[in-house]
């Protein structure tokens, strides 16, 4: 299967490579998903996540679809009016981005410290850079979606383990054991009680002044330092719940993955991709951003995964927010069908009811800090951050206006040596690049009913960069919100039953690469 898989690319370079370069559409593309489609027929496309599984490309995706394979269900046409929810409701969201530096995942590579939180989430969002190796066979060439297939597979073991289970109880119970005492009233009040919930730091942010919930909440994290290791969780809870594939697409090397727990899938529709190249000649693959448009309860909901402008040159900074400025114009979610029962879905990223903007972004710290080497011993990041481009070009109002980031207590996340702790510029007789450490790899959101909880950073030694997630609480209204009463079975993820179970979605996408002085529609 493999041989033929690449036989295949290698005889499709040419086409590949001819509508690339004369910017010849390719029609619709496809992205990967775990949804199945209740009495659908037609052709059958390889999952990119694994070997067994099938997507199928519907001709319809709504919310209220169901599931008709082997054990599902299949509603009576007299199916009772579902009753009004005049309710809210509140999710956790994960969202992780990470450059692999071009390397494929080994075997046995373990991404639970990555995807590990202070609480349970319901929806993870990965994004990747550099899945592949940045050289011309892969930006020009077929895609070669290999390792996305391994991270796939990792990512699904990793959500999906038994293990996580013994973990989540393992770090519970440490996390109950009291930690030293402190000087503050707070911190002895921390010391004798166990770790303070999720949902109790939510609610004590509107009663506590803006210092004292950052107090308590860093207090809540940095509790392993005071001799109480902080838990974690992944989506193993003590009520088991199972994590199913809404979404994936690759380009060159970015790629990008949205899981839901299998008892939200069926509240999730009209999900569209969108890629767009930024690199050589302004419109190649090697840097752009691949987003992923869905609604859920009736919430618009993009997610945006990016590579930038490389480069630590003074002016390399105004390319980065050219090329935000592009992403943002050009990304085009395609409204080819329409559900007459819900409104339009949103056609840009910026008319969707929340956005998250994650990857590496690239901002480097700005010239002319000479003292940064004292301040990285010193673990000062609050005074490197004020060098920080990023921030420099926002409160400019150059880039990302009206966007929020959540405050950064973590040491930069790029460059360092391979397999080690220590930053490139630190070691003389390094062969790579000397760069400056960089918080290269962000988190941004915009819009109403999203509040970040949680910003840190991974330690996996995997590549030149260190992994970066954020926690967010998502408040959704339902009022006015129909809930279906049909019962739907989730998808099973045994490889002999895959076929039966096939899953898919209806495929809206667009690639859209313009050539420099034209101007995109």
């Amino acid at each position: 299967m493999r041989t033929d898989m690449r036989k295949n690319s290698k005889s499709s370079w040419p086409k590949v490579i001819a509508r690339k370069w004369l910017n010849i559409p390719s029609g619709a593309d496809e992205f990967q998903s775990d949804y199945a489609v209740n009495g659908e027929t037609g052709d059958r496309r390889k999952s990119c996540c694994d070997q067994d599984y099938h997507s199928i490309v519907p001709e319809n995706f709504s919310e209220g679809w169901l599931t008709e394979t082997a054990g599902g269900i299949k509603p009576s046409k007299s199916m009772p009016e579902p009753p009004p929810v005049t309710d809210s409701l509140n999710l956790r969201m994960f969202v992780g981005t990470w450059n692999v530096g071009g390397k494929s995942p080994h075997e046995g590579l373990n991404i639970r410290d990555w995807l590990s939180s202070p609480a349970p989430a319901d929806i993870y969002v990965l994004g990747f850079q550099e899945i592949v190796p940045l050289n011309a066979g892969n930006v020009l060439g077929a895609e070669d979606n290999g390792p996305a297939a391994k991270w796939l597979s990792l990512i699904r073991e990793a959500l999906n383990s038994d293990q996580s289970d013994k973990e989540l109880a393992r770090c519970y119970s440490d996390a109950t054991e009291e930690s030293s005492p402190s000087s503050l009233q707070l911190e002895q009040q921390a010391s004798l009680k166990p770790r303070t919930s999720f949902t109790d730091l939510l609610s004590m942010e509107d009663e506590l002044g803006e210092e004292d919930f950052e107090r308590l909440l860093n207090l809540n994290s940095n509790s392993s330092e005071e001799g109480s290791p902080s838990p974690t969780y992944m989506s193993g809870s003590p009520a088991r719940q199972h994590f199913c594939l809404a979404a994936s697409k690759q380009m060159v090397g970015l790629f990008l993955c949205v899981w839901v727990r299998t008892d939200l899938y069926k509240h999730i529709s009209n999900l569209k991709v969108s890629c767009v190249g930024c690199g050589i000649m302004g419109y190649l693959g090697n840097k752009g951003s691949v987003s992923i448009s869905m609604t859920l309860h009736q919430k618009t909901f993009c997610f945006v995964c990016t590579h930038l402008t490389s480069g630590e040159k003074e002016g390399d900074e105004i390319r980065r927010n050219s090329d935000v400025a592009e992403i943002l114009k050009r990304t085009k979610f395609s409204r080819s069908f329409r559900d007459l029962r819900q409104p339009f879905h949103p056609e840009n990223i910026l008319d969707h009811n929340k956005v998250i903007w994650l990857g590496d972004l690239n901002y480097r710290l700005a010239p002319g800090c000479v003292d940064t080497h004292e301040l990285l011993k010193k673990n000062n990041w609050q005074a490197l951050l004020e060098k920080d481009q990023l921030r420099i070009e926002q409160r400019a109002g150059r880039v990302f206006s009206g966007w929020e980031e959540g405050r950064i207590c973590f040491a930069p996340t790029y460059k360092y040596l391979a397999d080690s702790d220590d930053y490139v510029v630190q070691t003389s007789n390094s062969k790579e690049k000397r760069r400056i450490p960089a918080w290269c790899d962000r988190i941004l959101w915009k819009g109403e009913g999203l509040k970040q909880v949680w910003y840190s950073r991974g330690e996996c030694r995997f590549s030149d960069h260190r992994p970066v997630y954020s926690l967010f609480s998502v408040h959704i209204n339902l009022a006015n919100k129909l809930i279906p009463t049909a019962i739907s079975c989730p998808p099973r993820f045994s490889s002999k039953s895959a076929l039966s179970s096939a899953c898919g979605a209806k495929v809206q996408a667009e690639e859209l690469l313009v050539i420099p002085g034209h101007k995109a529609a």
